[in-house]
């Protein structure tokens, strides 16, 4: 039956397509990811700065706290995207996500009290939340079957577009710290007092165009066929792929459609034959999380500090892991929809267990400089040509239309709790087990996902989402 449907979705004229169209509209909603990225990662390079100006460098559970608030803010916006996407679209959430991102970028550098600090981390999460779960949805449901892997991985390229642009806003915004500077010195120097607030402020601009640009994206016409308002929806899918295309999309879309109604349908969502999807879903979204990479990200002043770099080495460095992240991601744009979903999955989770498992020897060993920067580069790019935009693919398909703006909210959900989880703990674990047992605990991690992917997953490459959920891949 897959090789059947396989062979249905190579039956669309790509000629037909209009590419123009599909690019702008992909391009507009990945902007959410653009901000998350940025939003996500700001905070690593400002982070010498705020915490000598807010008086955290004694205390890894108020260290720890500001760095993972923001996921309180995902967490929220990640539950509430299933309502709002079955309630309002997709459109409207992702204008409200705009919003968000832009009161945050203004808020977290305007004020000098640490509460109104957290206040405007936690709104920025909010825009995170809803933008990770809205996004990548919104654009498998406007794309193509044979190109629906590239255009989701379009939002993973924003991403890591957008944590590159705050590492080089970071970067060229530090004043150079000098060597042996003590706390009370990096305290009353620019950075110290003004610097880091500059590099929340930078993130203001691309959030405005985004809530600008989000008011003339069309609705997601898979949204307009489950509310009944199927001229709509014929009218998105005409302008996408032809009459054709729309005639064959509106017949199988109906199809399973039938006996739904707009409402968010708890009884199916957890039944018996749905039960299964969800669990998958959620277990990938966790295991993206868990597998460790992003401690990297949010704590790179630690890890680098231990192998032997200053402060002004630590930011180069995140710069480095910037462009690393970003020609990685484009390979796996290039990789998705021709290698295939599972394939990367597996060797992305293999690959970490064994870059960490190393890592984890180097920090026991105490090596320090280009060795573990070396690693540290590997893994980000086996990250980010695996699991860091496959992840988001795999969970933008996976689910039955009449469910999938709740079950993506639960998938999403489960995925900024295990990050934040991750975030909070690392400071801990890393006091406990030192650099060493931490990553050796993500390597056993990572081998665990990979034994569940070989087993659990199956692949979804070149089926229309109409085709995956008749499959029954669970």
């Amino acid at each position: 039956m897959v090789v059947l449907l396989q062979l249905n979705s190579n039956i669309v004229d790509k000629s037909n397509f209009d590419r123009q169209f599909i690019i702008g509209i992909t391009l507009v909603s990945a902007m959410g990811g653009l901000l998350f990225g940025y939003d996500w990662v700001v905070i690593g390079g400002a982070k010498p700065f705020y915490e000598r100006y807010f008086d955290l460098t004694n205390s890894p559970y108020l260290q720890g706290w500001a760095m993972s608030c923001a996921l309180l803010g995902c967490l929220v916006g990640a539950m509430v995207s299933g309502y709002l996407t079955d309630r309002f679209g997709r459109k409207r959430p992702l204008i409200l996500a705009a919003l968000f991102f832009t009161l945050a970028a203004v808020g977290t550098g305007a004020f000098n009290s640490f509460n109104l600090f957290i206040v405007f981390r936690l709104l920025g999460g909010l825009g995170i939340g809803l933008a990770s779960a809205v996004s990548p949805m919104y654009i498998a449901e406007i794309s193509p079957a044979p190109i629906r892997g590239s255009l989701v991985s379009v939002n993973q390229l924003t991403i890591v577009l957008g944590i590159l642009a705050a590492q080089i806003v970071n970067y060229l915004i530090a004043e150079k710290v000098p060597e042996g500077a003590t706390d009370q010195m990096i305290l009353h120097s620019w950075n110290g007092q003004t610097g880091w607030r500059w590099m929340f402020w930078a993130g203001t601009f691309p959030a405005m165009v985004f809530f600008v640009l989000s008011f003339f994206i069309p609705e997601s016409p898979r949204f307009l066929a489950k509310t009944g308002n199927w001229k709509a929806a014929g009218k998105i899918l005409t302008r996408i792929g032809g009459s054709q295309y729309a005639s064959a999309e509106e017949a199988e879309i109906r199809l399973t459609l039938q006996g739904n109604s707009s409402k968010i349908d708890w009884k199916s969502l957890f039944s018996k034959k749905t039960r299964p999807i969800l669990l998958l879903g959620i277990v990938l979204a966790v295991f993206q999380q868990w597998c460790g990479i992003n401690v990297i990200f949010n704590y790179a002043e630690e890890i680098f500090s231990l192998a032997g770099y200053s402060v002004n080495d630590m930011l180069f460095n995140i710069v480095i892991t910037g462009a690393v992240n970003l020609i990685f991601c484009l390979i796996a744009m290039r990789m998705v929809d021709g290698w295939g979903r599972r394939n990367l999955m597996l060797l992305g989770s293999l690959g970490l267990a064994i870059i960490f498992f190393t890592l984890g020897a180097s920090y026991y060993f105490e090596l320090k400089g280009v060795a573990i920067l070396a690693l540290v580069l590997i893994s980000i790019a086996i990250y980010s040509m695996t699991l860091a935009p496959i992840t988001w693919v795999i969970l933008s398909e996976i689910f039955p239309n009449s469910i999938r703006g709740a079950a993506m909210a639960i998938a999403t959900t489960s995925l900024w709790i295990a990050c934040f989880l991750l975030t909070y703990s690392f400071p801990v674990l890393n006091r406990l087990l030192h650099a060493s047992g931490t990553f050796w605990l993500y390597a056993t991690i990572c081998l665990s996902g990979f034994f569940f992917i070989l087993k659990k997953l199956p692949e979804t490459k070149g089926l229309s989402l109409e085709e995956i959920e008749k499959t029954n891949i669970a």
